[in-house]
């Protein structure tokens, strides 16, 4: 009878210590995240900053793209997870439209096609292959930042819904990191070695064998393209464009390579709550 009696009582006490600890140990990670997704957001100021450079045309245009991908996601996957998707993308490519007008090179305002993403096309060439890579790299820093506070917010609310938005926006960005042009991330290796393009095209090779799709076979195209130029042209002069000092150098493979392993480790723990 005793027992009985004091069960009740101690039980309450144990599942409250152990929630307060589980509690605490989440608390800790969402700060953390979120410590994380506003650096990643202020490496390069881009929403805001961004925006004011683009004038009403350009933004009637930018707009007008955004809500046709809005509307052609909507119908696979529901407006809700539409929006914050094409958001996602839109983080993204504010990232290059900022680092562009930083290095001030001209370029078109970001255009989002259904099922294919968006891209900024360039209406010059960067000066060399250094800041063609810290261009390159803003979109993915940016967009990792973004997904980075979604996830924050799902462990926050608990919503499997922000869990996989922000799933998707660690996979595109992993995916556009992939070390082939015209990839960022291939315009980012460059800058490193590009030699590191022949990882690219094999990567691309073993997910087109993994899961056939024609975005990639273009993709592949291009990337061996890219690589068949710089064979070509490799006792050519025009490979200064690549000497990059090594302080950059060593810049950016940390900043790559580990937003790499942030990606792949945001994938891995985003997926079991999708």
């Amino acid at each position: 009878m005793t027992m009985q009696e004091n069960t009740p009582e101690s039980t309450p006490e144990v599942q409250n210590q152990s929630s307060d600890g589980g509690g605490g140990k989440r608390s800790g990670l969402i700060t953390g995240l979120l410590a994380i997704g506003v650096l990643l957001f202020k490496f390069v100021k881009p929403l805001l900053v961004g925006i004011k450079f683009l004038k009403f045309g350009a933004l009637f245009k930018t707009g007008a793209t955004m809500i046709v991908c809005m509307w052609a996601y909507a119908n696979l996957w529901g407006w809700q997870f539409a929006v914050a998707f094409v958001l996602l993308i839109f983080f993204h490519e504010m990232g290059h439209v900022y680092a562009l007008k930083q290095y001030g090179i001209r370029s078109t305002v970001p255009f989002f096609i259904p099922f294919v993403g968006a891209f900024v096309a360039l209406k010059e060439m960067p000066k060399n292959a250094e800041i063609e890579a810290w261009v390159g790299i803003a979109g993915p820093l940016v967009g990792t930042g973004a997904a980075t506070l979604c996830w924050s917010y799902g462990l926050y609310t608990g919503q499997r819904f922000w869990f996989a938005v922000a799933y998707s926006g660690f996979f595109i960005n992993l995916l556009n990191l992939l070390p082939v042009r015209p990839l960022d991330g291939g315009r980012t290796v460059a800058a490193i070695s590009p030699k590191l393009w022949i990882l690219g095209v094999i990567g691309l090779v073993l997910l087109l064998f993994r899961s056939f799709n024609p975005i990639l076979l273009v993709i592949l195209f291009f990337g061996l393209q890219s690589l068949y130029q710089l064979w070509k042209k490799r006792h050519e002069d025009s490979n200064v464009y690549y000497a990059v000092p090594l302080k950059a150098k060593i810049q950016l493979s940390c900043c790559y390579f580990g937003l790499l392993l942030f990606l792949a480790y945001g994938m891995s723990q985003t997926q079991v709550h999708v």
